[in-house]
């Protein structure tokens, strides 16, 4: 799938059309938190083709023995 078949629906649209696409292709967007209203905002950042994305989190994560 290329670019201009990945975003149709919203280069259909006269708000954004193909220069409005060129414009969120080179956004760049920080989400702070990647909890429940951080990872519903990034699941649709991502496909709405947003060309970078920075996740901040404060989380830690611990090592854990478990191995799967």
């Amino acid at each position: 799938m290329n670019q201009s078949q990945r975003y149709i629906r919203q280069v259909r649209l006269p708000e954004v059309g193909i220069q409005g696409q060129e414009k969120i292709s080179r956004a760049k967007v920080l989400v702070v938190g990647a909890g429940a209203l951080g990872c519903a905002a990034l699941s649709y950042l991502a496909p709405a083709g947003i060309g970078t994305i920075g996740i901040l989190n404060n989380d830690t994560v611990k090592k854990s023995q478990v191995w799967f």
